[in-house]
């Protein structure tokens, strides 16, 4: 019979002690004591994991939970550090619930690759092919992070080599009077997002979150000061320095309420109560103008959010700004993936073949 519980046990769960400055789990049946850290509130939530009586202990739902446990320490982290972007762990703990739904009850060992296949082609047949794909990113992340701990049993991935569901480029392009009929249309917070995307290139998740403190003035190698936007874009973890512009101090000046300056900590997209958006909330306000229009037969297909950014880095590309500078703004790794990301859009008219064949 254990020992009555003192108070300075701090409210841990059942079979978890301290002992010599850490934590320790005492495992029923065998009596062996784990070493669970020296963290308070990581003890009492891998004690309550243990003591769960659906008995999740040891199968895929619970090392998803370790899983996603870790990767919110190292957010933020440098990449020789292991770190991630706070997107990427919102993308992972988004994925979780579905995953833990199909593999949850198996043990890490006992999933295989014609397991994850059957889970994209569940996905598939359920019109979320794509969304599938993300969850089994976030899967074989979890299993490459399993195979570093002797104790989930795992020595392989079972995710690698199983291709990925088809997924169809994002290739439209959105004219300049396509942009002005929905733009004329919209309310202020959505042209400003609109306007924002397209002077900036920079992803409109991030954008909604922009507020007075994203505006700075930096000094540069020559010893001036540059009012600029910085940005630190969610998936990549880049920070980057946005000059201010003629063009987005206008933007700027239609986000300043009235006559008053932009107050401290004030989002520059924002309702007319001054919250901020989620982006699944002004993406459907676009939405609804859009599919009006295309009903109404004003566009010929919709477009979103995501594609005035690609417009962006086009019509960049068509001015002959070079490809680097457009792949900073759009975080891309590489200047080929910029140069496919704008030429998959570019629809203009060029010459035929035009040498003259020798007559035959």
């Amino acid at each position: 019979m254990g020992r009555k519980r003192k108070s300075a046990d701090q409210g841990l769960p059942q079979r978890v002690y301290m002992k010599h400055g850490a934590f320790y789990y005492v495992h029923p049946g065998s009596g062996k004591w784990e070493r669970i850290g020296t963290d308070l509130a990581e003890a009492k939530r891998r004690g309550n994991l243990y003591n769960d009586p659906a008995g999740e202990y040891g199968s895929v739902a619970y090392w998803l939970g370790m899983f996603v446990a870790d990767c919110q320490k190292r957010i933020g982290l440098p990449k020789s550090r292991r770190g991630i972007a706070q997107r990427t762990f919102d993308d992972y703990k988004g994925a979780t619930a579905p995953l833990t739904a199909f593999f949850g009850k198996m043990l890490p060992h006992q999933v295989q690759g014609y397991h994850v296949a059957q889970y994209l082609d569940a996905g598939a047949q359920a019109a979320r092919a794509v969304r599938a794909n993300r969850e089994k990113a976030c899967l074989s992340a979890a299993f490459s992070w399993m195979m570093r701990r002797p104790e989930t049993g795992v020595s392989a991935n079972p995710c690698f080599g199983i291709a990925r569901n088809p997924e169809q480029k994002r290739d439209r392009y959105v004219d300049h009077d396509e942009y002005a009929l929905i733009y004329r249309a919209a309310p202020k917070p959505e042209r400003i997002l609109m306007d924002l995307i397209y002077r900036t290139l920079q992803r409109p998740e991030d954008i909604i979150t922009w507020t007075t403190a994203n505006l700075i003035s930096k000094r540069e190698a020559d010893g001036t000061l540059q009012r600029v936007i910085r940005n630190r874009q969610a998936k990549t973890g880049q920070v980057v320095d946005i000059r201010v512009s003629s063009e987005i101090e206008a933007i700027l000046a239609m986000a300043t309420p009235g006559d008053a300056v932009l107050g401290p900590g004030l989002h520059l997209v924002r309702s007319r109560s001054g919250e901020p958006y989620t982006y699944d909330g002004i993406s459907a306000m676009l939405r609804r103008r859009v599919y009006r229009a295309v009903k109404g037969g004003q566009l010929s297909e919709p477009f979103g959010f995501y594609d005035l950014k690609g417009k962006g880095a086009t019509d960049m590309w068509l001015n002959n700004v070079p490809l680097t500078q457009i792949q900073v703004l759009c975080g891309h790794e590489s200047v080929r993936t910029t140069e496919i990301y704008v030429k998959a859009r570019w629809r203009g008219t060029i010459s035929p073949n035009k040498t003259a064949l020798l007559a035959v």
